[in-house]
């Protein structure tokens, strides 16, 4: 296949790439594991390594190991069964994936994960120095999500979004989804004969609604996932490439910028720094600021701090530091950021003037309710700063 100058600019300059595996890739229609793929798998991340980059990878397939193991007919559909899976079957999985490093000379470390680590700063950054350490170690770090434990509070949903979280924590430059298709379809390739693969989307908002909400009989995530999850990425500043991992040498191709799958550029503007790329796109909000018109223009376009005058409603209940949405009149996110106040001091200030303040709340510690130093614009960038 052609090779694009783009495609090997990016990897050539990449040096810290997080690879996700799906269910799909790694295990057949009864669910095992194919102790072959993820062999091949192996060696083709073993030959990114030994180029001088650092790869993290994030393996779906406990679950679906765990179905074939206990010879299941069908993937459960409760949780108490999916987790029974996922503790029976991410041992398996973890085995396979040693057994098939070790020759290589490279160690294997597990890292189980759920949405609560990422809320955490203290953890997060506790995350970030293990996996560094583990780097320096000459060790594959292999993260799955913690399904044995999580709930529905703190799952993140798929891997795919896991991937793209972690490709956040370690200010990662490329970010790659190998998945049961070869990229993104201008239709659905699987009924529609005339359907093309999209090469490369630079507006990765244009293409949103070509997904459909499908997965496979053991996953979770469908092409929608993995939109949302490159959309994550590529707006913190990560390289997204999706492609087919049952392809022979995928990442071999990827490696000599071969023209498969679909690529999705970061977004202008270079790599976010890592506590942005925190706030903006891995802690969750517990609560947002509606902004009035006003307020919204000077936040989004002028690089303003938001004031108290411009918040027209409060939603949930937060103290003083906590991370909080910002949200425009018509109830659309664009921001994220750290309130200098609780939701109860905002209920009292909202839509006065500094002076109209200090009437109705005494000396404040702080004129802004989110300062512009702790802001991030999850929508279009963190421009201007």
């Amino acid at each position: 296949m052609a090779m694009t100058a783009d495609r090997v600019r990016l990897i050539t300059k990449a040096r810290v790439v997080v690879v996700k595996v799906g269910t799909q890739v790694l295990a057949d229609e009864s669910g095992r594991l194919s102790s072959e793929r993820i062999a091949t798998l192996a060696e083709q991340i073993d030959r990114l390594a030994k180029g001088g980059r650092r790869v993290i990878l994030v393996s779906s397939g406990a679950i679906g190991a765990g179905v074939g193991r206990l010879k299941l007919s069908a993937r459960p559909t409760e949780l108490p069964g999916l987790q029974a899976c996922a503790a029976v079957g991410q041992p398996y999985l973890m085995t396979a994936w040693e057994s098939a490093f070790g020759p290589l000379g490279m160690p294997t470390a597990q890292i189980l994960l759920n949405a609560a680590d990422f809320d955490n700063r203290s953890r997060y950054l506790n995350m970030r120095n293990t996996l560094a350490s583990l780097f320096e170690m000459g060790c594959v770090p292999i993260i799955n999500e913690n399904d044995t434990t999580s709930v529905a509070e703190i799952k993140f949903g798929d891997n795919d979004r896991l991937a793209a979280l972690v490709a956040g924590l370690i200010q990662a430059d490329l970010l790659v989804l190998l998945s049961g298709v070869d990229g993104l379809f201008d239709g659905d390739p699987r009924v529609d004969q005339s359907a093309s693969r999209v090469s490369w989307v630079d507006d990765i908002d244009s293409v949103l609604g070509l997904a459909q909400a499908t997965k496979s009989r053991l996953g979770t995530g469908g092409m929608r996932s993995k939109l949302k999850a490159a959309s994550l990425a590529v707006r913190s500043g990560t390289h997204v490439w999706l492609a087919d991992g049952g392809m022979d040498g995928v990442l071999n191709k990827l490696g000599a910028g071969e023209d498969v799958g679909t690529v999705f550029p970061a977004r202008l503007g270079g790599a976010m720094p890592a506590w942005k790329r925190w706030l903006g796109f891995s802690t969750r909000p517990q609560g947002s600021l509606i902004l009035d018109a006003g307020a919204s223009r000077a936040v989004r376009e002028q690089g303003k701090s938001l004031l108290p005058i411009g918040i027209a409603g409060v939603k949930g209940h937060f103290g003083k530091g906590a991370a909080i949405s910002l949200v425009d009149d018509a109830g659309v996110e664009f921001g994220r950021g750290l309130s200098n106040f609780s939701s109860g001091e905002l209920e009292k200030i909202k839509g006065l003037r500094t002076e109209q303040i200090h009437k109705v709340a005494g000396p404040v510690a702080y004129d802004e309710a989110v300062h512009r130093d702790n802001l991030v614009l999850t929508g279009e960038g963190d421009s201007p700063a």
